[in-house]
């Protein structure tokens, strides 16, 4: 009776469910895996490749015009005025920067535009060029630098105005 008992006794006893660490190594981890590498796959755009959808290109609406052209005409230049700044000289003697600029503009109409902000695009310029050091201005690199730079700050100052260069007219480093 002992070997049937205890076998009766082993049956009738409820079974052990999964434990929890169980149940999130084998169910919830796989499914968090798969569903990261589905989004992963959707949004790297892998997904529509390997399904064999093909992305069609969008064409403007016939009705939408191509935008106009710049100005088809010769260039038009605005010279602003000389500036005289002082660099920023770590040693005992000053160094000085002598620059006369000129900006090319989209369309004639835009000078008055240049003229009437003239006073913040100097301010600008000023503040800028006091800062520089005669290192910064040393090779073409310096040059192309200080080219964007100037063309980002009148850019801003000038807001509506399409400014498309800055030109060196003069650059004198004494």
């Amino acid at each position: 009776m002992t070997a049937e008992a205890e076998g009766d006794v082993g049956e009738g006893l409820p079974r052990k469910k999964f434990s929890g660490k169980k149940l999130v190594l084998f169910v919830v981890l796989p499914l968090v895996l798969l569903i990261g590498a589905g989004a992963g796959l959707y949004f790297s755009g892998i997904l529509n490749s390997l399904l064999g959808h093909k992305e069609e290109e969008e064409a403007p609406p016939p009705s939408e015009q191509p935008p106009p052209e710049e100005h088809a005409g010769p260039p038009i230049f605005y010279d602003l005025p000389d500036m005289l700044v002082n660099l920023n000289a770590a040693g005992k003697r000053p160094a000085f920067l002598k620059i006369r600029i000129s900006i090319q503009v989209a369309k004639q109409e835009d000078i008055p535009s240049i003229e009437h902000v003239l006073p913040r695009i100097v301010d600008n310029f000023q503040v800028y060029l006091r800062e520089l050091r005669l290192e910064d201005l040393r090779g073409s690199a310096g040059m192309y630098r200080l080219r964007q730079e100037l063309l980002l700050r009148i850019s801003a100052a000038a807001f509506p105005v399409k400014v498309k260069d800055v030109l060196f007219r003069e650059m004198l480093v004494q």
